[in-house]
């Protein structure tokens, strides 16, 4: 089985416990307007173009005789500035697995382990699950997955179950404002967390702070509501994001703000990241 992904990430100090490896899975069903993993939305691979170091020497243009250059037209080998890059690298369970398994004795003499985000990881569902069956027949080490939480229950349950540790987000609790800002409306978000909760797994949740949209008073109380008791994160908004929509072709949709003043006290067991 194959699986499509954009980056691995040695050595996060935060994307779950320890020091970890993450993988980032292509393909998301969100379309959130803050989104600071664009490259993580579409499903396919993607050419990725710094045109401001662009020298417009066009020589990535000529014919060239290598066949992954074929899907983009241009030779994304030749650039003298390194300007091309493709986004979306293919791999096989098994050749995935042999390559982390390789990080197990760092990660499991610090605590960590390997990490799956996104993108939604959840759209590669049969592969994340391959995978993590094959690594853990190679080495024992602690899986975590970061997820929206957007999927059909069957899919939600069967992910996690294969993972140590859960990292899922609830970003808005209106119904109405979650569609206008991400492109979907919360049910299953809120269905998959009701499971979560009660599934015994190790979790916590995770909310951005978007200026003007996430971080109100209101979203956040009503969020702490839901949520109640459970151990949350709340996550800077990262202003940084901008720069890889235009490498993309793609535009940025927020103004650059700065967070509201938040209110922790709303929250148990919360942390500022």
């Amino acid at each position: 089985m194959t699986g499509t992904v954009f980056d691995i990430k040695e050595f996060s100090l935060h994307d779950g416990p320890g020091a970890r490896v993450t993988v980032f899975l292509k393909g998301c069903p969100l379309r959130c307007r803050w989104c600071h993993n664009p490259e993580g939305l579409s499903p396919k691979p993607q050419l990725m173009y710094k045109e401001a170091m662009c020298t417009r020497c066009g020589r990535c243009f000529e014919k060239c005789s290598h066949p992954e250059c074929a899907p983009y037209g241009r030779c994304i080998k030749i650039c003298p500035g390194n300007c091309l890059s493709v986004s979306g690298t293919e791999y096989t369970t098994e050749e995935l697995a042999s390559r982390l398994s390789a990080y197990a004795p760092f990660v499991n003499t610090n605590g960590g382990g390997i990490t799956f985000s996104g993108g939604e990881p959840l759209m590669q569902d049969d592969f994340v699950c391959e995978l993590a069956d094959k690594i853990r027949q190679k080495t024992p080490m602690h899986l975590a997955v970061q997820t929206s939480g957007y999927a059909d229950e069957e899919v939600f349950a069967r992910v996690i179950d294969k993972m140590d540790y859960v990292m899922m987000d609830i970003k808005l609790a209106d119904r109405d404002l979650h569609k206008k800002y991400t492109g979907v409306y919360n049910d299953k978000i809120l269905r998959n967390f009701e499971y979560l909760k009660n599934s015994g797994k190790e979790y916590i949740i995770r909310i951005p702070l978007i200026p003007d949209i996430t971080d109100t008073e209101e979203n956040l109380k009503k969020i702490s509501g839901i949520i109640n008791d459970s151990p949350a994160e709340l996550l800077s908004y990262n202003s940084l994001a901008p720069a890889k929509y235009d490498m993309l072709g793609m535009k940025y949709s927020l103004e650059n703000k700065k967070n509201n003043k938040v209110d922790l006290g709303i929250f148990k067991n919360a942390k500022l990241s």
